[in-house]
């Protein structure tokens, strides 16, 4: 047989009777995936295979690159038939795609209009300080229902609008570090650019997960804020999804959580008036406590959904998060899309604990991504390319007013093709198997 052996390969399971063969490509290694059919029957899914592979291409350097996938062995993959009731979503009628009324799908810029990768070739998330004034307008532009932040608190307790848990500064070619928390107000906002016509401000760099000190250059940037501030400068009707942000290494005690929610409590009953208002965390005990600080705000759990591992067994899956919010009556959660992904079985353990469900991370930068899982019954996304995800997001589904009632409100799909229950099952069922977490 002639050929190079990647010919020769797609020759031989091209010749396989009767499989469809799909070759897909991670840099340069062919990557194979089989779907089976009868030959009694023509396949269910061709026209939509290549549209669920879309969302895992993305354009970098005028190349397209694919996340990790793996071969599926023909035999393990299943008929549609075959499909077992709890590897798929169980649809209610509210829940259902073909349903004609379903909860609002909820668009949430993450840290405003997205959030700053200083090393990325990506100029978009370059474009804009993150967590700042600027960026929450700037978000507030676009139609998005919330804009996600994160807040510490202060040494003297003002909570203030910051990610890291350092804030990293340098002078002389000597780089300095100090923890959020353990600074006051006036020493916190003399970091970065100063809102004072002619005062020179600390030099802000930032510390990547790698260890890597980056200046924090971006095309438009913004001095540090307070919650207050933001309250009072951005669009009011603008919704706040506040992440209370605690160090994941820090073991708490419940008397210093106390006093840190009261301080951000405080804040929020001064200033909310009748702008919506999310809270969350992936502090376990930090979530419980604002819950029962305050019952005026939902509150919801955030997790990896078990694609990092914590000491705090709490973190580790979406099935331990359904329990932290069971046992304290949170109102949802916010997963790790990735997690839901590799785990779409638990979407309808979390329907049917009547709770919701929002994801966040880099997937939900691509269209398709976002609009599978609006299929999935999932009611919200955050995503850091607001312009090109809302811009999609309204070409797939028809969202009502904001004056509508949650209970009312009609969403329809517009131009993507619809999955019937059974192939959805097929596509969640597949999903684990084909991405390399």
């Amino acid at each position: 047989m002639t050929g190079s052996p990647e010919e020769r390969r797609r020759r031989e399971y091209s010749e396989v009777d009767p499989v469809r063969v799909w070759f897909l490509r991670l840099n340069t290694n062919p990557l194979l995936v089989c779907i089976p059919h009868t030959s009694n029957k023509s396949l269910i899914l061709p026209p939509r295979i290549p549209f669920f592979f879309n969302f895992f291409k993305f354009k970098k350097k005028k190349k397209y690159i694919y996340m990790a996938l793996k071969a599926v062995h023909v035999s393990d993959v299943p008929n549609l038939d075959q499909v077992t009731e709890n590897a798929s979503l169980t649809f209610s009628s509210k829940c259902s795609p073909k349903a004609s009324r379903r909860p609002k799908f909820l668009m949430i810029g993450h840290r405003g209009k997205g959030m700053n990768q200083l090393q990325s070739s990506d100029r978009r998330m370059r474009a804009i300080k993150e967590n700042s004034i600027a960026s929450f307008n700037s978000a507030a532009n676009f139609p998005l229902d919330f804009i996600e932040f994160d807040v510490q608190v202060t040494k003297d307790y003002c909570p203030v609008i910051f990610h890291d848990d350092f804030i990293v500064s340098g002078e002389n070619d000597t780089v300095f570090e100090k923890r959020i928390t353990e600074l006051s107000l006036t020493e916190f906002l003399s970091y970065g650019p100063q809102r004072e016509p002619g005062k020179q401000g600390k030099t802000l760099l930032r510390k990547t997960k790698e260890g890597k000190i980056l200046g924090w250059d971006v095309e438009t940037d913004d001095s540090l804020c307070t919650l207050r501030e933001a309250f009072e400068k951005v669009e009011p009707t603008m919704g706040f999804n506040i992440e209370l942000k605690f160090d994941d290494h820090i073991v708490y005690h419940q008397d210093y959580l106390i006093r840190v929610l009261q301080a951000v409590l405080q804040v929020i009953f001064e200033c909310a008036k009748e702008r919506p208002i999310i809270f969350s965390s992936f502090q376990p005990d930090a979530a419980l406590v604002v819950r029962k600080l305050q019952d005026t705000y939902p509150v919801y759990f955030l997790t990896n959904g078990g694609t990092e591992i914590y000491d705090d067994v709490r973190r580790n899956s979406l099935e331990e998060a359904i329990k932290v919010c069971l046992e304290g009556g949170l109102q949802g959660i916010v997963s790790e899309v990735k997690g839901v992904f590799r785990n779409p079985g638990a979407v309808s353990k979390i329907k049917e604990s009547n709770l919701s469900l929002i994801t966040y991370g880099k997937l939900n930068n691509v269209p398709e991504a976002v609009y599978l899982q609006y299929l999935m019954g999932i009611e919200g996304v955050i995503m850091d390319l607001v312009q090109e995800i809302t811009e999609a997001v309204s070409d797939m589904i028809i969202k009502p007013s904001k004056e509508e009632s949650l209970c009312d409100e009609k969403v329809e799909v517009k131009s993507k093709p619809r999955f019937s229950q059974q192939e959805l099952a097929f596509l969640l069922k597949l999903i684990p198997e084909l991405i390399q977490l």
